[in-house]
């Protein structure tokens, strides 16, 4: 039973020292919590979950290896750094058009990709998620699998509940700010967010280069 615990305040502790540093998934949680409210953040959080259980599988399955191969990381940073450079000039571009309306969660007038989709999304564009996995994660994953399924299933639920708390807490924090947010401040918001998607987009296009540079060698 002590072992459990230990694993799964472990898991916890790992996995908030991960969430707590701002990344593509983060920035996404703001905007999408100032268009459609606190929802925004548990469902982003449903989404990615579902990403990272079929990481924990495919690590128990032992596929962990495969993730740490140039090649792999290569074509996640070139994928990630595509889709978050698009987003955030689409972000920049149609932030005048947009107006800050939170009642758009129960009027259906909200566009653009679903929370859940999105949650998915931002994690597998970030190459880092994938090295942490490949890394720590890996290494405390394995150290949990000793223990048996029992000890991977806390290892999760640890991991998970660590991403879901800071999450939510930003989501809500974002959701009570709005209500004192104009349109124009709203508007700015969505363009320093588009903006730092761009940057992560650039940054992870670059890494892309790093990558696949030690393949060629």
């Amino acid at each position: 039973m002590l072992e459990l615990l230990a694993i799964g305040a472990g898991s916890f502790t790992v996995a908030l020292s991960g969430a707590l540093m701002p990344g593509p998934l983060f920035t996404i949680t703001i905007t999408e919590s100032v268009r459609r409210g606190f929802r925004a953040g548990p469902l982003l959080m449903i989404g990615h979950a579902v990403l990272e259980l079929a990481v924990v599988v495919a690590v128990v399955l032992g596929l962990g290896p495969f993730l740490k191969k140039p090649t792999v990381m290569g074509a996640i940073a070139l994928f990630g750094g595509g889709f978050l450079l698009l987003m955030g000039l689409d972000m920049v571009r149609s932030a005048a058009r947009l107006s800050l309306n939170l009642q758009a969660e129960t009027t259906g007038t909200v566009t653009g990709r679903h929370p859940l989709v999105l949650g998915v999304l931002a994690s597998l564009s970030n190459p880092y998620w994938t090295l942490w996995w490949a890394t720590i994660g890996l290494g405390y994953l394995v150290a949990a699998m000793k223990v048996g399924p029992l000890g991977v299933g806390i290892f999760f639920i640890g991991h998970i509940a660590a991403d879901f708390a800071w999450y939510s807490l930003v989501s809500l924090g974002v959701t009570k700010g709005a209500r004192l947010m104009g349109d124009r401040s709203y508007q700015w918001v969505l363009r320093l967010c588009g903006v730092f998607l761009v940057g992560f987009g650039v940054w992870f296009l670059w890494s892309a280069k790093g990558f696949l540079s030690q393949v060629a060698a």
